[in-house]
């Protein structure tokens, strides 16, 4: 029963963060051109929120429900770039260096082509 609460609460605080990520996105990029900026305000508030959030929930006493709800659920729907930024930034804090930059090229580069070959798929099932 435990688990399937932490489903639950996860999917609730995904829905939210989904469309919390809609509403800035848009409103940021409505105001924007020729950059994506409202993607990446997006991803930078993420990135503040859960560096900030999981400092304060790992130094408190959180129910792991709410844990998992807002760092998993919220910010996971809002985006998924803040939980690389902060995988990331605890392989630095620990002095694995390596595995950091190789969590960022892999990451990026590998993210990258995959959205490449995606298009190309696309484009090429399309007759494209």
């Amino acid at each position: 029963m435990e688990a399937l609460s932490r489903i639950l609460a996860v999917a609730v605080g995904g829905a939210a963060g989904s469309a919390l990520r809609y509403l800035l996105s848009g409103w940021v990029q409505g105001r924007a051109i020729g950059f994506p900026w409202g993607t990446l305000a997006v991803n930078v508030s993420g990135c503040l929120l859960i560096g900030f959030l999981a400092t304060r929930f790992d130094a408190a006493a959180v129910d792991p429900r709410l844990r998992a709800a807002v760092l998993i659920g919220v910010l996971g729907g809002y985006t998924t770039f803040s939980s690389f930024s902060w995988e990331t930034l605890k392989l630095v804090q620990s002095g694995q260096f390596a595995r950091a930059m190789g969590n960022v090229l892999g990451s990026v580069g590998l993210c990258m082509i995959a959205v490449y070959a995606g298009c190309w798929l696309a484009r090429r099932g399309a007759g494209s």
